[in-house]
């Protein structure tokens, strides 16, 4: 039987879940905002799909609710551009989803019914994987909402205040060379964290914040996006290609003052918020310009852990190594989970963001994407 703890923050993931397409009107619902993100509808659906699978076909032996649903919730068999119109109206999926969800967190209670005993149920395991899982989603379907405000923005909005361009200066936090311990810890850690161990580290410096809007400003009135000096071969012909000259998020005004658009539309520009919707590429960039480097996400993590970091959980940060299985590695609770990613192309982000849920924040939870991904909301940290 699930703890009552446990089964609160897995209703209070489900809540979120439906809050966020309630108010959606049909188009909204369907719609893909940006090429690398599923329709908000999509996400929902493939929550609740997921948990049935875990709960009721994997565990229990029953692929009622789930086997017609593979080859749409399962995103290798489901190509993005074609899952809005295939989604169900939004009422009755809200309706299949309350109604599954309300019977999973029965079936999980113990008060309605037993669940087969499973190795995915000690310690909570598959309670904890399917509220990070989901959790994970609400911040993408965020990203979502953030891509539509985009979108939709008229560009007529006028900034409250000039963002200032300040030095990227920080104050730094001093690691000795050592062996430290990196990695997380079962039930909560997914199969990339662990196991956990020790690594040989050489001496270091990190910033104790990450970088702000300020500090970002100043590449870019530096000409940073048009240096070839501090960018890769692959980041500046990726530059070129797209005309990136900003972050993501980042629009100027008719007086030329930058502005920020977020979920609910543009708002100005906090200096001392950290910076966001940078790729990988850019964060190398910004860093190069500093006189500094990305650093490696075991240095994040140390750092993390020895509380040397602040403003951690407010942007994602890029670290400068590709995502790799740790000595030992084991895939858990299925093969593609993490291993189909460590292809050398994916790069680790530490920290979460604003957007991302407490049941992530951790030292070592470990995020992913490609370096040319920006829609995210990521930004970095310098280290010497």
């Amino acid at each position: 039987m699930t703890s009552l703890g446990t089964l609160v923050r897995l209703r209070a993931v489900h809540r979120r879940l439906q809050s966020l397409i309630e108010p959606l009107d049909d188009e909204a619902y369907r719609s893909q905002f940006h090429p690398d993100l599923s329709p908000l509808g999509w996400h929902l659906g493939h929550c609740t799909f997921i948990e049935n699978y875990w709960l009721h076909e994997r565990i229990q032996g029953d692929d009622r609710r789930t086997a017609s649903l593979h080859d749409y919730y399962f995103p290798q068999f489901s190509p993005k551009p074609e899952r809005g119109r295939k989604l169900p109206p939004k009422e009755r999926l809200l309706a299949q989803v309350e109604h599954d969800s309300d019977e999973n967190v029965l079936l999980l209670s113990g008060t309605a019914g037993t669940l087969r005993h499973d190795p995915l149920l000690e310690n909570e395991y598959i309670e904890h994987f399917l509220i990070q899982h989901h959790g994970l989603h609400v911040e993408t379907m965020l990203m979502a909402l953030t891509q539509r405000a985009l979108a939709r923005h008229r560009g007529d909005f006028l900034a409250g205040r000039r963002l200032a361009a300040r030095a990227p200066v920080s104050a730094l936090r001093h690691l000795a060379r050592g062996e430290y311990v990196v990695g997380g810890e079962a039930p909560a850690a997914f199969d990339n964290e662990l196991p956990a161990g020790r690594v040989q580290l050489a001496a270091f410096r990190i910033a104790r914040n990450p970088v702000t809007n300020a500090q970002y400003l100043a590449f870019i009135e530096a000409g940073g996006y048009g240096d070839a000096r501090f960018w890769s071969d692959e980041g500046w012909q990726w530059r070129g290609a797209r005309g990136v000259e900003s972050p993501d998020h980042w629009r100027q005004d008719a007086r030329g003052w930058w502005y920020g658009i977020g979920v609910d539309g543009p708002q100005d520009l906090d200096p001392d918020a950290p910076v966001m919707g940078l790729s990988h590429f850019e964060a190398s960039a910004f860093a190069a310009w500093a006189g500094a480097r990305l650093p490696h996400e075991h240095e994040w993590e140390v750092a993390c852990r020895l509380n040397l970091l602040e403003g951690t959980g407010h942007v994602w940060e890029w670290c400068a190594n590709t995502f790799f299985p740790y000595e030992g590695f084991t895939p858990f609770p299925y093969d593609e989970y993490s291993e189909r990613w460590f292809d050398s192309r994916h790069y680790s982000l530490r920290g979460g963001s604003l957007y991302t849920r407490r049941d992530l924040r951790r030292a070592s939870f470990r995020n992913f994407y490609e370096a040319d991904k920006r829609h995210i909301f990521a930004g970095l940290r310098l280290a010497f």
